[in-house]
């Protein structure tokens, strides 16, 4: 099971829908709006990396409102 953290800007007057929107896509387990260069903070979980890339490319950056997206995968600690 692969975790990761998706830090995303919405288009100006989105961020709400955009948030609507991310907590029906398959593997959102949870969203956050936030206050700072992000607008929402998702949290996800996928089978592997290359299910992790499909749904960020194709169910999350696709969204209408959606500016921008950084991935962060979560590791085990050092």
């Amino acid at each position: 099971m692969i975790e990761a953290y998706i830090l995303m800007k919405s288009e100006l007057g989105e961020q709400s829908e955009v948030y609507t929107k991310i907590l029906k896509v398959k593997g959102v387990k949870s969203a956050n709006t936030v206050m700072g260069p992000y607008d929402l903070i998702i949290f996800i979980e996928s089978a592997d990396l290359d299910a992790l890339g499909r749904i960020v490319i194709s169910k999350i950056q696709n969204l209408k409102g959606v500016k921008d997206t950084t991935t962060c995968v979560v590791i085990e600690p050092i």
